[in-house]
């Protein structure tokens, strides 16, 4: 009976998802203490177009940002449809995956996700190609993306492989 009267106290937005970063220097312990402690989330299936402004505007609702880091390609240095939000407390935070994470932005479908904290160098995609490493996989054509995927650009228009 009380692992049924669990899941009535249970918040899935909140709880840290299976995702680990693959790139987290500790190990799985402190990650998974840090994410638990976290005012930091992380924003995927942004448009490349959308700027700091819009995120700010959004995310503001639930709680005061204290900063936000645009994703950006690691070698063009343009957005690559990922950010980091900050907030000063993990209520906040806490705000922000219950009411922001699925909504729509800037005409896009965003997911949230928990963040160990924000350090530098973790602003640029890691692909092959400089950006975000699902986009050089995506085969289908998205103009808030950059279009197709990289490989599926580099099948398409071969004499364009020597760009990367």
């Amino acid at each position: 009976m009380s692992s049924h009267l669990n899941a009535l106290n249970s918040d899935s937005y909140i709880e840290i998802s299976q995702y680990r970063d693959q790139h987290f220097k500790g190990n799985r312990y402190e990650q998974e203490k840090l994410l638990k402690q976290s005012s930091t989330l992380y924003v995927g299936n942004l448009s490349f177009y959308t700027t700091e402004e819009q995120v700010y505007e959004l995310f503001s609702k639930s709680g005061d940002v204290k900063r936000i880091i645009i994703g950006l390609d690691k070698i063009k240095k343009t957005a690559c449809g990922f950010c980091f939000v900050e907030y000063y407390t993990r209520g906040d935070a806490e705000n922000a995956m219950r009411f922001i994470n699925g909504t729509r932005l800037d005409d896009r479908i965003i997911r949230t996700d928990w963040d160990a904290g924000f350090r530098e160098g973790r602003q640029y995609g890691r692909g092959k190609s400089g950006g975000q490493v699902r986009d050089e996989y995506r085969q289908d054509y998205d103009p808030a993306r950059g279009g197709y995927g990289k490989l599926t650009q580099l099948q398409r228009n071969p004499e364009g492989r020597n760009k990367f």
